[in-house]
Order: structure tokens, then C-alpha cells, then sequence
């Protein structure tokens, strides 16, 4: 049966998009400004597979006969935040931007968050989760309110101390908060943000999860299902689809678990999709506006990326793409409007340095054709950028 496995570099964003300065994104790059602020990338897996052909970055070099077929994508979408991102790598375009909430979400929302759960809220406003639970944790643990903020991106997000309130009434809260937030106000996601620590040390903990909005269906992942073939999500697919399209859902708490997981998946599956999300370089790094360690999160990658590609078989479909920029290097720590990196590359044979300018649901579109799925015409965007 065939096979292919897609893995997201969460941000790793390769240029700013035509409209970028519609988004005050103007001069992002956050893969060319990163190898600019380390002195060049040291990435010597990636630039072996075709990384230097993607586009001009200071220390990995382009590769005339590279093995896999390299370019950027553009996003039809409206928006820069995860959901868009993911969803129309799978095909579903986002006309309009999901709502977000500069000034935090607006009196009623709040009131009947509040009512439904049963507790105050704190904050609601744009904010960096790092540090408003610092800033307001102590409060939190005083009065029991929630903690409820936002950022550039589409989502309502809710921070609670492990031992003020349990994570299970956090994830309830969530669900709330989920059945709330419809209509005008469909938000792209709710985050339970759980935390632990005394004040001025706290620290969130791995109990983050999403419950997102559902995607349009037919999309390019139930497509694939409809095969009869399997999909499993690694990392956080699973909660950016609501389900949708997911056969078996695999969370991983770090980027090492999420490869180790894909590399396993690819050592024992005789067929289907590995749709992997690796999340650090956004989560970790992107929104710190830590270039040095973006650059050490690709590193770490690029070691483990031999392994990867040493568990494909003949014929097996590999891509790399992302899903939008933060580039750490400029004053945001927001999401950036960038364009997706693509690297394609099939086990036994050689691109030969092909290039491919296109769209992210190419990647979707590609990996629907490569796994035997029905054609689906002028209904989903994208083009197959490698054929079976």
C-alpha cells in the first residue's frame, strides 16, 4: 500500500506573502532573518535534501541536483494562525480572517463565561502566556478567577494553576467556553493553559489542549479516508482538525517525542498518512524572539532527520512544509504573514533540484493523489506538485 508522511515545522515561515504588510508583517522572514541573526544556518541534513534551493538563506547553500523538489507555497487563506495554516494544507480555504480580539473578547462573552462556569476572570486581553501568568497567577490562586487572555491569532485562552483548580474542571471550562464562542465569535481554538509553581516561578505544564473549530469536509484528509486508508496525527492534528478526518491521534509532549513517534509510525505502518505537527520552534522559540534557539530547535531536527528519512521505503512520500512564520527576529512575537516551505521528496527517486512555486493545498492535493484519493476537481484548491 502506498505511504506518505507530512511533517509541519511549526512557523518556520520563508518570506512575507504579497499582502504581508496588510498584517503589519512587512520585511518578515523568519527563516532568512534567523540564518542572518546566527551568522548561517547550520543544517547540513536539511541542505543535503534541498533546503538552499527553497530560497536564498546564509549558510546553507542551494543543491543543483538536489533530491527533493523545493519552493515556497502561498497561502490562499485569510489569516496567519494554526488552524488556517493546517486547514488549507488539507484544502480548506479560510475566505475570511476567524475573529480575533485586540481589545479582549467583549462584556457578554465574558459574563457568560463566567455564569456557565462559576468562577471570575481575570485578565482578557492580548498577551504573552509566559508572562501573564506571572503577572496575575498570585491573584489567581487568591481568588480562584480564571485566567482569560488572547494574542494576534484566533484563540481564547485559559490559564489555571494546577492545585487552585483541577486540570479536569479547566478542560471543562474549555468546553464552555467552546459551545460560547459561535457564530461572529468562532474563534479558531480554546487552549487550556494548566500551570504550576510558586509565585514568580511559575511554569506551564504539558497539559495543553485545543478543541478548535470543525473543518469544511470534503477536505483532503477524508478524502484519504475514504481510500480506506489510515490517518494518524502526531502532536497537536488532532485538536487543529477537532477530530475531523483523524483515524489515530498520537500527542506528544516535545518535538524529540513527535519525531520519535513519526520515525516509529514509519518503521510500522504498511500504509496511510503520518501528518506530524512539530510545535517548538513556534512555541518555544518563534514567540520569545529567540533566534538562536529557533535555530538550535532546526538543529535538532536536522540530526533526527537522517533517522527519518532512513525508516522510508521505496516509493514513500516525504514532505516538509509549515504552516506560517514568527519571525523572531523583528519586535512582534506574534505569527507572521509568510509563505510555507516545501520540500517533496520520494524514496528512490531523484528531483534533481525540480523547483515548485504554488499554494499550501498542494501539499494536501499531493498526498491525496500519491494515496489513491478520489480527483475532487474544481471543489478543492491545489495541484499535485509529485504524481504517483
Amino acid at each position: 500500500m502506498p505511504r506518505a508522511c507530512v511533517i509541519v515545522l511549526d512557523a518556520v515561515g520563508v518570506g512575507a506573502l504579497p499582502d504581508a504588510a496588510e498584517y503589519g508583517d512587512e520585511g518578515s522572514d523568519t527563516l532568512g532573518n534567523v540564518a542572518r541573526a546566527v551568522g548561517g544556518l547550520d543544517l547540513p541534513n536539511l541542505e543535503a535534501l534541498g533546503l538552499g534551493n527553497v530560497a536564498e538563506l546564509e549558510g546553507c547553500r542551494p543543491q543543483p541536483g538536489a533530491p527533493a523538489i523545493a519552493g515556497r507555497l502561498v497561502e490562499r487563506s485569510k489569516g496567519k494562525d494554526t488552524t488556517t495554516g493546517h486547514w488549507e494544507l488539507a484544502g480548506i480555504v479560510t475566505p475570511e480572517a476567524m475573529p480575533t480580539y485586540p481589545h479582549g473578547f467583549p462584556f457578554e462573552i465574558i459574563e457568560e463565561f463566567a455564569h456557565k462556569t462559576g468562577r471570575g476572570v481575570l485578565g482578557n486581553r492580548p498577551a504573552s502566556g509566559t508572562e501573564i501568568i506571572q503577572e496575575l497567577g498570585e491573584q489567581h490562586q487568591e481568588t480562584g478567577k480564571w485566567i482569560v487572555y488572547t494574542s494576534a491569532d484566533s484563540v481564547f485562552q485559559l490559564a489555571a494553576h494546577e492545585e487552585t483548580i483541577p486540570v479536569e474542571e479547566l478542560y471543562e471550562a474549555c468546553v464552555i467556553a467552546r459551545r460560547i464562542l459561535t457564530g461572529r465569535h468562532a474563534v479558531g481554538r480554546v487552549i487550556a493553559r494548566p500551570f504550576t509553581g510558586e509565585p514568580g516561578s511559575y511554569v506551564r505544564t504539558d497539559g495543553r489542549h485545543d478543541w478548535s473549530l470543525e473543518p469544511r469536509q470534503p477536505n483532503y484528509l477524508t478524502l484519504v479516508g475514504d481510500t480506506g486508508a489510515a490517518v494518524h496525527g502526531v502532536g497537536k492534528i488532532h485538536d487543529i482538525f477537532a477530530g475531523v478526518g483523524i483515524d489515530e491521534s498520537h500527542p506528544t509532549k516535545s518535538n524529540v517525542e513527535g519525531i520519535a513517534k513519526t520515525e516509529e509510525l514509519l518503521r510500522t505502518l504498511d500504509g496511510g498518512l503520518v501528518f506530524t505537527n512539530l510545535v517548538e520552534t513556534d512555541m518555544l522559540w518563534g514567540h520569545r524572539n529567540d533566534p538562536e534557539n529557533f535555530h538550535r530547535c532546526l538543529q535538532d531536527f536536522d540530526r533526527r532527520l537522517f533517522d527519518l528519512l532512513g525508516e522510508l521505503r521505496e516509493g514513500d512520500l516525504f514532505v516538509l512544509t509549515s504552516d506560517h512564520g514568527c519571525d523572531p527576529t523583528t519586535p512582534s512575537t506574534d505569527h507572521s504573514r509568510e509563505h510555507a516551505l516545501l520540500l517533496a521528496y520520494v524514496e528512490g527517486r531523484n528531483a534533481n533540484g525540480r523547483l515548485h512555486e504554488g499554494e499550501f493545498a498542494d501539499v494536501g492535493a499531493t498526498v491525496n493523489a500519491w494515496l489513491g484519493g478520489r480527483d475532487p476537481g474544481r471543489q478543492l484548491p491545489g495541484e499535485p506538485i509529485v504524481k504517483p
